[in-house]
């Protein structure tokens, strides 16, 4: 009992000695003190619960994945088991800018009937291009880098061109594509083509379009040919050999890609050609990023001469002033290159296969290897005299849909390809 009463007195005594020490003013609270949720304090005042705040975790990085790695490592080398000797043809088509609005272009556009029948003749519209892509797919062909195709060796002193071996897949045949005038000329916005190459939010390739129709300006994917072979290829990456995509044949009287970056020797006004030079330095800037990206995703540059010139029948003077031109303002943005694109075929000095002419030698001096023309099959020649190959392109477009299907039977059948319904009823050799 006595145990009992200690412990009852002690248990009181501690009560009022906590009871004094909690005291304090309603509503204030000691600093070094905790309030303690078991107090009563009068008058009672329940407080609002507090609501459990969940921290906010900080935001994952989103990562863009490569799309192009994918493309580029497709094939392993263990796959890469037949060979494709130099005693076998590589194909060469090329393109010119494609038509984004066939019925403007064909009938609704108010141009010159000549300049229609130019697009039929040298254009495919972007249902053709999609049709033609689809065909080389389905017969087996697999995009290779034209500068795979040839190297330069040296052997005892003497340096020459030779045809490398290529690796492919089996079953595939190798393929170049190249296309003329990638540099979206001011005379072809108004006739149903896109105007110039961008960076879209998502870091890929895209064309400028503006509708001819409603005027709105907008991006795509679908009614270029850069970017509908970039989607071709992600969609499809065994179409291309080691991340391969094509060649772009630049002049440079209008810029590049859709930007103007040339010069222009006709401003001599002090104040206009400071304004001049300014923007002009302005869209040099804004296409190296462009260039850069293209190169990333496995394009290629050449030269298509500085102002579209015929090489056949141009003086050396004119040859040599037109390409240092291009060289100062177009070589200096895209890189160096070895690869030369003959405008309208036009073979230098009328003739760069039986002979080495004045022209040709000084194309060749300023870096130029591959010197490439427009023929009827996949023709190329090794220079014996001179270190260089000349080589022959085809040329899908109105005229061969017309009047060769036969010979590019191989490639698409034009039947299945001509869109009859927007071009101009000119005729076709087939039924």
């Amino acid at each position: 009992m006595r145990k009992r009463l200690l412990a009852l007195l002690l248990c009181l005594a501690m009560v009022f000695a906590l009871t004094a020490c909690g005291e304090k003013e309603p509503g204030k609270a000691d600093g070094n003190d905790k309030v303690d949720p078991d107090e009563v304090v009068t008058p009672v005042v329940t407080p609002a619960p507090t609501p459990e705040v969940t921290p906010t975790p900080a935001p994952t990085p989103v990562l863009v994945p490569n799309l192009y790695e994918t493309v580029r490592n497709y094939w392993s080398e263990s796959q890469l088991t037949q060979a494709w000797g130099p005693n076998k043809p590589v194909d060469h088509i090329f393109f010119h800018p494609i038509i984004a609005y066939p019925t403007w272009a064909f009938k609704d556009c108010k141009i010159p009937q000549s300049q229609r029948e130019g697009l039929d003749d040298w254009m495919v519209t972007v249902d053709e291009y999609n049709k033609i892509l689809q065909a080389l797919y389905d017969n087996g062909y697999i995009l290779v880098r034209i500068e795979d195709v040839w190297s330069e060796v040296t052997v005892d002193g003497t340096t020459r061109m030779v045809r490398n071996t290529l690796q492919l897949p089996e079953g595939k045949k190798p393929l170049i594509i190249s296309f003329d005038d990638v540099n979206y000329y001011q005379y072809m916005l108004e006739q149903g083509f896109t105007s110039k190459l961008l960076i879209g939010d998502d870091g890929q390739i895209w064309a400028e379009c503006t509708d001819p129709y409603t005027k709105e300006t907008f991006l795509t994917q679908d009614l270029d040919a850069i970017t509908l072979l970039d989607k071709f290829v992600l969609d499809h990456p065994d179409f291309s050999l080691n991340g391969a995509k094509a060649v772009m044949g630049l002049t440079g009287y209008e810029g590049i890609l859709g930007y103007r970056t040339q010069t222009d020797r006709d401003v001599t006004d002090p104040t206009e050609l400071a304004a001049f030079e300014a923007n002009r330095q302005k869209e040099i800037e804004a296409v190296k990023p462009i260039i850069e990206k293209l190169k990333e995703t496995g394009w290629t540059f050449a030269s298509h001469t500085w102002g579209h010139i015929r090489l056949e029948s141009r003086s050396l003077a004119k040859v040599q002033d037109d390409t240092q031109r291009w060289l100062d303002e177009v070589g200096s943005l895209i890189g160096p290159t070895t690869v030369i694109l003959y405008p309208y075929g036009s073979r230098p000095d009328g003739n760069d296969w039986t002979k080495t002419g004045e022209s040709f030698q000084y194309l060749q001096s300023v870096g130029f290897r591959v010197f490439v023309s427009v023929g009827i099959e996949p023709f190329s020649f090794i220079k014996k005299d001179i270190s260089a190959v000349i080589c022959d392109r085809m040329h899908p477009d109105g005229t061969t849909l017309r009047w060769s299907r036969d010979r590019y039977l191989k490639f698409y059948d034009a039947k299945d390809i001509m869109d009859v319904e927007n071009r101009p009823d000119l005729g076709y050799d087939w039924e």
